[in-house]
């Protein structure tokens, strides 16, 4: 008998620059978030439905959005979209 693990192809290797450019989008995953939440919360917004109406999406997709545990790419494109409508200034990363 064949194990099925045998037939799984290798996982390719993240070079170190790769590794580099997703962890830098972590970090700015978090401070995004933490920003965006922050402002949220000073506005009192707390139900996914007026967190969607103050992000412009969804209330499904800005909650997930904003208690996402894991990584996604694309995450710092739309907290940074959602601090732009919010009218925050957002910091650079290369900047850090």
């Amino acid at each position: 008998m064949n194990s099925p693990l045998i037939d799984l192809p290798a996982k390719p290797k993240l070079t170190a620059e790769d590794r580099r450019c997703r962890d830098a989008d972590r970090l700015q995953t978090i401070r995004l978030r933490m920003l965006v939440g922050q402002a949220l919360h000073d506005r009192r917004i707390k139900t996914p439905a007026d967190m969607g109406a103050a992000l412009g999406m969804p209330p499904a997709d800005a909650v997930k959005l904003m208690t996402g545990k894991q990584w996604r790419e694309g995450d710092v494109a739309l907290l940074e979209a959602a601090a732009a409508k919010l009218g925050l200034r957002v910091p650079d990363a290369a900047s850090r």
